[in-house]
């Protein structure tokens, strides 16, 4: 991982178009290709970003401002940051990562939903539990009654982070000819609003779960969405 603090300009064209003005920022350059751009505030959530596969390219500009130049390989969204004074800049091995731990109620969702694939569409079937990927396991690799692949991330509650952890396993998994092609399937408690938007927009199928019909204490089925 690659770590730079610098005073920067970033702009994103592509679906949309967004412009963040000359500021100090955290530049991360992780391992699997994803670049984000930090401000010391807004909690978590990166200011900007680009997802994998990606290229990217760093260069001086004629007037001397050192640019870093992401561009998509599925698409033609850009990110580039032109760099006026870098105050950081080191790069760290953070080895391999063993996976969020999930608490009592998402793993025993996954318990649940692994014994009973099939309340998540007729006709689904269990392939494996916690599939791995290069970037950690996805919680069920199903087939649907056609023989696709569905990829599942079970979530206690769903947020956007969760969606964009789907999307970066569904991106891998779309490399591989055995699995091709792949969708997703985003199964929670709860799904938030702006989570949903975006799950749809990338077409992953949001699910709502009903924890205690699962459990055998009532017979409605999932609800869809």
């Amino acid at each position: 991982m690659r770590l730079v603090v610098a005073r920067c300009q970033v702009d994103y064209a592509g679906k949309l178009t967004a412009h963040l003005p000359m500021a100090t920022r955290l530049l991360v350059v992780k391992a699997d290709g994803s670049v984000l751009v930090h401000s010391d505030g807004g909690s978590y959530q990166p200011l900007n970003w680009m997802n994998p596969p990606c290229s990217f390219t760093e260069q001086t500009t004629v007037s001397g401002t050192l640019e870093w130049t992401v561009a998509a390989q599925k698409s033609d969204d850009t990110l580039r940051i032109q760099i006026e004074e870098v105050l950081h800049d080191s790069q760290h091995d953070l080895g391999v990562d063993p996976g969020l731990q999930k608490d009592g109620v998402e793993k025993h969702l996954q318990e649940l939903l692994a014994e009973h694939a099939a309340t998540l569409g007729e006709g689904m079937t269990l392939v494996r539990r916690e599939y791995p990927t290069a970037i950690g396991p996805v919680d069920l690799l199903c087939r649907d009654a056609d023989g696709a692949s569905i990829a599942v991330e079970i979530k206690r509650r769903g947020e956007i982070d969760g969606v964009e952890q789907l999307t970066r396993y569904l991106e891998l998994m779309n490399r591989d000819p055995k699995l091709r092609p792949v969708r997703g399937i985003f199964a929670a408690q709860e799904i938030k609003p702006q989570a949903r938007t975006l799950a749809t927009d990338r077409g992953i199928e949001c699910v709502v779960l009903d924890y205690d019909a699962l459990r055998g204490f009532d017979d409605e089925r999932l609800r869809l969405f």
